[in-house]
C-alpha cells in the first residue's frame, strides 16, 4: 500500500461519474467538504492481498501516528490509484479501505471515506508546515511459516566418484580444508581486516567513497585499467563460446509480479527507491532485463541452447553495514553475468558441463586457486547421480559437495568457486546454477520441434564472479604469497608492466626512444625520469609491483643488450629487446590489452 498523507485547510469533492467498479453511494456522499482534515490520498496494491488484515493494522498506526502530531480534527480516506502501477483487484481494494475506517473509528477517531470507483473533482488546501506533506510505503513482511525443525544439508567431499565424511578426509589442499571448515561453521571470525583493503590503497587502486552510501567506491586510473581488463577478459571468453552481449536497464518496477517474486528471494537486500507512481528496485543481477528480454523473443527449438551475456555496471545489494568490508562485499559492485536457456535439464547439464571448465579456465588465466562446491537437491542427485560425480571431477580435484534435503530456491543444482583469503575465509567467485523456476515466473517460452510452446530450463553463469571480487582475491592471493616471493599481479594485468629508469639526465633519450619501442609492441611501459637515486627508483617500482624494471646507464647506450630485474624470480637477466618483448607477449598471449591510463613520466603524475 501508498499512501500520501495531507494535512489540509480544506478538501472538498464532488463526484462526475462512475466506472464499472463503483460502490453504491447515498446522495450525500456525492459531494462533501472536510475542514482541518489529514487526507489520507491511498492506493491498495497486489502485494497487499497476501495478507490484507496486515496491511490495514501497519497502515492504521501510521495514520494515528502522523494524525496525533498534526492536530488535525478529522480523517479523510481518500481512494487514489495514481500512487501505485500494481493495484489490487478492487474487491480487496474496498475491504481494505472499508477496514480502515472501521479500525480508526473504533479507536473514537472521527473519520469519512470518500467513494471509491468514482472520477471526482476536488479542491484542496495544504496547511504548509513541515509534516503537512508525508507519503508512506506500507510492506508487510512475511510471517514465517511455522513448520518442524528443518532437516539441514549434508556434506561430503567428493574425490573420484566417492563420498568422504569431511571430518574423515586426508586434505591434500590446506583451501578446501579452510573452505569446508567456514561451510561447516567451524572457522571463527578473528574480526581482522582483510589484507586486501589497505594493499587497494597503497597500490593507487580504489577506496571507499565517503559522500556515497557505504559499500560503493572511487577508482583511481590504475585500479579502473584492472577493471576494464577483466571486463574485456570476459567479454572475449563468453562471446568466443557464442554468448550475446546486451544491456538492460539497472532499475526494475516492483509492480511487474514476476519481478517482485523473483526480488522477494533477496529480502531485506534489495536496494528500493521510487517515484510519485511507481515502486523501484536497483538490480542486484542481470537476471531482470535478461528475462525480460527472452520472454519478448521469439524462440526455437532450434535456437536452444542460446546464451545473452552483460557486464552490469553497476549491480546493487544493500548488505548489511557490519559485513561491509573492501572489495569482498560490497553495496555497489560490477557482476560479468551470462544466462543460458535450454530445452531442459539434459541440454541444461550438457552446457553445465561446459561452463565449468570455463569457470575453471579464468582461475588459471587469474593464477587464482578456487576450490569449489557442487550444490544439488536430494531429488536432483538421486536421479543425476552419475552425472554430478563425472561433473564434479571436471574441476580436476576433490571438491565439497551440499546435499539439500529439498529445493529452497529457484536452482536444483549449482557450483561454487572460491578463492580463500589471508584469513583463511572464502571469496565467492564464479558460479554456475541450473534455474527451473524463472522461465515460467517470467513467461519465457520457445516453440517445440512439435510447434508446441515449451517452457525452457536457464543456466546462471558469472565465470569470474565480480570483478570486484577478483581484484580483492587477486590482492590477497598477492598477500599471501609475499611470505615466499614477491607479491605481484599477472603480467597482462600489471598497470605499468616494464619500467625504465635513466640513471642520470644523459640517458633519458635513450629511455625515453626505449618506451616508445615498447610502447608500440603494445606493452604498458613509463619512464621514472624525477630526480632521484637509482636505489629509490628501483625501491619505488617494487612497491608499484613492476614486473620488469631496466636500469639505464652508459653500458646500455653503448650495447643492444639490456639489464633486466625481474620481479617474479627476483634475478637480473641480461636480455635484448626483442627477447624482452617475446618473452611478455608470451606471458600475455591471448588476453587483453589496454593502454597505459596514466603520463609515461612518472614526474608528471599526480598522488590520487
Amino acid at each position: 500500500m501508498r499512501i500520501l498523507l495531507i494535512h489540509s485547510d480544506y478538501i472538498n469533492y464532488k463526484t462526475k461519474s462512475k466506472t464499472k467498479i463503483a460502490e453504491d453511494i447515498e446522495d450525500k456522499q456525492k459531494s462533501m467538504h472536510f475542514e482541518n482534515s489529514l487526507v489520507v490520498f491511498t492506493a491498495v496494491e497486489k502485494q497487499d492481498e497476501e495478507d490484507p488484515q496486515a496491511v490495514v493494522e501497519k497502515a492504521v498506526k501510521e495514520i494515528k501516528d502522523v494524525f496525533s502530531k498534526v492536530k488535525a480534527d478529522n480523517i479523510v480516506i481518500y481512494p487514489y490509484a495514481h500512487l501505485s502501477s500494481s493495484l489490487s483487484s478492487p474487491d480487496v481494494a474496498k475491504k481494505i479501505l472499508k477496514e480502515m475506517k472501521e479500525v480508526l473509528a473504533a479507536d473514537g477517531l472521527k473519520v469519512e471515506r470518500v467513494p471509491f470507483g468514482w472520477y471526482k473533482s476536488f479542491e484542496l488546501s495544504c496547511k504548509g508546515h513541515p509534516l503537512s506533506e508525508l507519503s508512506r510505503n506500507i510492506v508487510v513482511e512475511k510471517a514465517p511459516e511455522e513448520k518442524g525443525e528443518e532437516e539441514p544439508s549434508k556434506f561430503y567431499i567428493l574425490s573420484e566418484d566417492e563420498l568422504y565424511d569431511p571430518d574423515e578426509f586426508t586434505y591434500q589442499s590446506s583451501d578446501l580444508e579452510k573452505l569446508v571448515a567456514y561451510e561447516l561453521g567451524k572457522l571463527e571470525s578473528t574480526g581482522e581486516e582483510p589484507p586486501h583493503v589497505k594493499l587497494m590503497r597503497e597500490k593507487d587502486l580504489a577506496d571507499y567513497e565517503p559522500s556515497a552510501d557505504i559499500g560503493h567506491l572511487r577508482w583511481y586510473p590504475k585500479g579502473r585499467l584492472i577493471r576494464d581488463l577483466l571486463a574485456d577478459y570476459v567479454y572475449n571468453l563468453v562471446t568466443d563460446r557464442g554468448a550475446m552481449p546486451v544491456e538492460t536497464p539497472i532499475m526494475y518496477d516492483l509492480g511487474d509480479e514476476a519481478i517482485r517474486v523473483h526480488a522477494e528471494k533477496f529480502g531485506e537486500r534489495q536496494y528500493r527507491m521510487g517515484t510519485k507512481s511507481k515502486n523501484l528496485m536497483l538490480r542486484y543481477a542481470c537476471c531482470f532485463g535478461a528475462f525480460r528480454l527472452l520472454s519478448d523473443t521469439f524462440l526455437t527449438w532450434k535456437n536452444l541452447p542460446l546464451a545473452i551475456y552483460e557486464l552490469s555496471t553497476y549491480s546493487f545489494r544493500l548488505e548489511k553495514r557490519g559485513e561491509v568490508v573492501g572489495l569482498k562485499r560490497l553495496r555497489g559492485f560490477t557482476m560479468p553475468d551470462m544466462h543460458t536457456i535450454c530445452t531442459d535439464v539434459g541440454q541444461s547439464m550438457e552446457e553445465f558441463d561446459s561452463q565449468i571448465t570455463m569457470c575453471a579456465q579464468t582461475g588459471e588465466d587469474l593464477e587464482i586457486n578456487y576450490e569449489a562446491i557442487m550444490r544439488v537437491t536430494a531429488d536432483f542427485l538421486e536421479e543425476n547421480r552419475e552425472w554430478v560425480m563425472n561433473s564434479a571431477q571436471k574441476v580436476g580435484k576433490p571438491v565439497l559437495l551440499e546435499i539439500l534435503p529439498r529445493r529452497k530456491h529457484y536452482w536444483i543444482c549449482k557450483m561454487d568457486f572460491a578463492a580463500i583469503d589471508y584469513l583463511g575465509r572464502p571469496i565467492e567467485n564464479p558460479t554456475i546454477q541450473i534455474d527451473v523456476e524463472s522461465g515460467e515466473r517470467f513467461g519465457i517460452k520457445y516453440m517445440g520441434p512439435d510447434e508446441e510452446e515449451e517452457t525452457p530450463i536457464i543456466i546462471h553463469c558469472s565465470p569470474t564472479g565480480s570483478i570486484e571480487r577478483v581484484i580483492g582475491a587477486l590482492l590477497e592471493n598477492s598477500a599471501i604469497q609475499a611470505e615466499v616471493k614477491s607479491p605481484m599481479f599477472p603480467v597482462w594485468l600489471s598497470p605499468t608492466q616494464v619500467r625504465v629508469l635513466p640513471i642520470a639526465e644523459r640517458h633519458l633519450d635513450f629511455a625515453f626512444s626505449l618506451a616508445e619501442e615498447l610502447r608500440n609492441e603494445q606493452i604498458r611501459v613509463d619512464v621514472d625520469d624525477r630526480q632521484e637515486t637509482v636505489g629509490k627508483k628501483i625501491r619505488n617500482a617494487a612497491g608499484d609491483w613492476v614486473p620488469y624494471v631496466i636500469v639505464v646507464g652508459d653500458k646500455e647506450l653503448e650495447s643492444d643488450e639490456l639489464m633486466v630485474n625481474v620481479r617474479e624470480t627476483q634475478d637480473k637477466v641480461l636480455m635484448d629487446k626483442k627477447t624482452l618483448i617475446e618473452r611478455i607477449k608470451e606471458e600475455t598471449k591471448g588476453v587483453p590489452f589496454r593502454k597505459l591510463p596514466l603520463p609515461v613520466k612518472l614526474s608528471q603524475r599526480v598522488q590520487f
